[in-house]
């Protein structure tokens, strides 16, 4: 592997999204404190669910109280539904079968990319153009980046890739994961990139060439994120993880997992450092997992004393309590919550 090979980037996804619904609301096009209802009636309605009552920010941050359509019992083989077609409303109205998974919207971080898909549906209304398009017009094409694109119905990864693997099973052999139908992401997971154009990528954003100030200070305007969803010590913005650093301060970013394999990581450290990580294969345990950490917090500390980071997080006001911890996810501890 290396930093041209493309491979599935899973949930960073989620954060060329929210860039392009915060650039929207900089161009006064939506509120983000507008109820999702208003541009989608009728979406989100029945079994609790209620879109007059969740907020575009809410979708953005995981604290709608939306439920994970990838809770549904179906996720647990997901090998079963590895070259399925999916829509968006397919997969947001079986989400609103299941029960609310906690607290009411507002109330509590939930991370579910039922959100994001939910998100791409507004960015639609409002542009008249698929979510999908938006990124590509005002992210991907501005910033060059040659090796991101959405694959659509393609299983195949065209162009220069790593191949990923997975066990589909407790006791299965490791399978080559590379082929998979990533419908089921959408723009909350189904974007193909490499390590170099994600570390573009975040550069740009964090430097503020992707977003006014007003937006990027709103992006980067945290809750305490479910250690179980994500881990601990991280919080979540509008599309964007902060992370603490043993040498101080945060590095802000997102990180990504799909089915197939291929797990991938993006971070902009204290003074603009940047780095890109990616595995071919998802960490099978929680060390594994730490220890894939420990190498982004490693390029970020280089040459920095370490020190225990004290309050190192973005403005704290409007920050919840997390939900009560639950289970690891018995497919992918720690990271499956966060992918596609």
């Amino acid at each position: 592997m290396n930093a041209r090979d493309r491979l599935r980037a899973g949930s960073v996804t989620k954060t060329f999204t929210a860039t392009v619904l915060l650039q929207l609301a900089a161009e006064h096009r939506v509120d983000l404190d507008e109820p999702v209802a208003r541009r989608l009636p009728g979406l989100i309605a029945g079994n609790g669910h209620d879109g007059r009552k969740i907020t575009v920010r809410q979708l953005l941050r995981h604290t709608s109280g939306l439920p994970d359509y990838l809770d549904a019992p179906e996720w647990q083989h997901v090998e079963r539904l590895r070259y399925r077609h999916f829509t968006p409303r397919e997969l947001i109205a079986r989400a609103l079968t299941l029960p609310a998974p906690g607290p009411p919207a507002g109330s509590g971080f939930h991370y579910a990319t039922t959100n994001y898909l939910v998100a791409g549906l507004v960015i639609e209304q409002v542009t008249g153009r698929s979510a999908e398009s938006e990124v590509t017009r005002r992210i991907i094409r501005p910033l060059g980046l040659r090796d991101t694109y959405w694959p659509g119905d393609d299983p195949r990864l065209r162009g220069p890739h790593s191949h990923s693997y997975y066990a589909p099973g407790a006791d299965a052999a490791r399978t080559d994961g590379t082929d998979w139908n990533m419908t089921f992401g959408g723009v909350g997971g189904a974007l193909v990139s490499s390590p170099g154009d994600l570390e573009r990528f975040f550069g740009a954003l964090l430097d503020g060439r992707l977003l006014p100030p007003e937006q990027l200070a709103q992006m980067r305007r945290t809750v305490a994120a479910d250690p179980d969803r994500l881990w601990p010590g991280a919080r979540y913005g509008l599309g964007l993880i902060s992370s603490p650093l043993p040498c101080g301060g945060v590095w802000w970013g997102h990180a990504g997992t799909v089915p197939g394999g291929h797990r991938a990581l993006g971070a902009v450290g204290p003074g603009g450092r940047r780095v890109a990580v990616a595995l071919n294969e998802v960490p099978s345990t929680e060390q594994a997992e730490a220890d894939f950490r420990a190498v982004v917090e490693a390029a970020l500390c280089e040459g920095r004393p370490s020190r225990s980071p004290a309050s190192p997080h973005a403005p704290r006001g409007h920050a919840t309590a997390p939900p009560a911890p639950r289970a690891p996810d018995a497919r992918n501890p720690r990271t499956a919550k966060e992918s596609a």
